[in-house]
């Protein structure tokens, strides 16, 4: 990982990485994950002559633990904020989970800074998971069962995990317990994603969406990739099993489909 940079905004200071020359491209990392969950793609974008910047969402990593609030709509403003900071015409969004609802928000609402968008297993939109994981989702937000709740579910999203799982699992535990972090988990886990939703027709840009078959977050997958690239136009890459974090399971196909994708904006 580079040096890290900052940029400080209203009601916190972000995290962020700049590295490499050429084409823009902004990783957004899923929801309650660390910047680190490009550690594998990072470089191969990077090798193909890319200038990557990836980026810790508010409350995660080396980012302000202590935001007045959370979320789709909130990580979008970070977006657009950063987007201006970087400066460097438009970018090539990436936005993992949450992180496309905050893409696509940018997009609609400032489409001269988005060269175009890959949303990867995207939640663009409030998810319509099953009982089970409903429940899981309402018992994290109780004081005392957040942490251990999450790092048990938290595998479920890397069905064919790296080698470096459990190291990043660990760094990405021992972040909750530092002081400030505490209720960040279940201030996530209620946000909504109903204002990217709404904004879904007013997106030009060109969109990629990479979904893997074997993402819990939805009960069919390509189902939801199919409705997402309707909504948006948009091309579909189905990774079959891959899970919520395609990028770190199949970061080689990722980075061949974003850049055949970005080549061809």
């Amino acid at each position: 990982m580079s040096e890290t940079r900052f940029l400080d905004l209203p009601g916190g200071r972000l995290a962020y990485d700049d590295t490499g020359d050429g084409p823009l491209v902004v990783c957004l990392p899923s929801m309650l994950d660390l910047r680190s969950q490009y550690r594998f793609l990072r470089p191969l974008l990077l090798e193909a002559g890319y200038r990557v910047v990836t980026v810790d969402q508010r409350g995660m990593g080396e980012s302000s633990a202590r935001w007045p609030e959370y979320g789709s709509t909130p990580l979008a403003r970070d977006l657009l904020a950063l987007l201006r900071h970087l400066d460097a015409g438009p970018a090539l969004v990436y936005g993992c989970s949450n992180g496309a609802a905050a893409a696509v928000w940018v997009a609609a609402e400032a489409p001269e800074l988005i060269e175009g968008l890959v949303l990867a297993a995207p939640f663009v939109r409030d998810g319509k998971g099953g009982f089970a994981q409903k429940l899981t989702m309402a018992l994290m937000r109780v004081p005392g069962l957040a942490l251990p709740l999450y790092m048990s579910y938290y595998p479920k999203w890397e069905p064919k995990p790296p080698a470096d799982f459990a190291e990043h699992k660990a760094k990405l535990k021992a972040g909750f317990k530092e002081p400030g972090r505490s209720k960040v988990i279940a201030d996530y886990l209620s946000m909504s994603h109903a204002e990217a939703e709404a904004r879904l027709d007013r997106v030009q840009a060109p969109v990629l969406v990479i979904m893997g078959t074997g993402d819990i977050d939805w009960p069919d997958p390509a189902a939801e990739a199919a409705w997402v690239a309707r909504k948006l136009d948009g091309q579909v890459v189905l990774l079959d099993g891959a899970g919520h974090h395609p990028h770190v399971e199949f970061p080689e196909r990722v980075a061949e489909a974003v850049t055949a994708f970005q080549r061809s904006l």
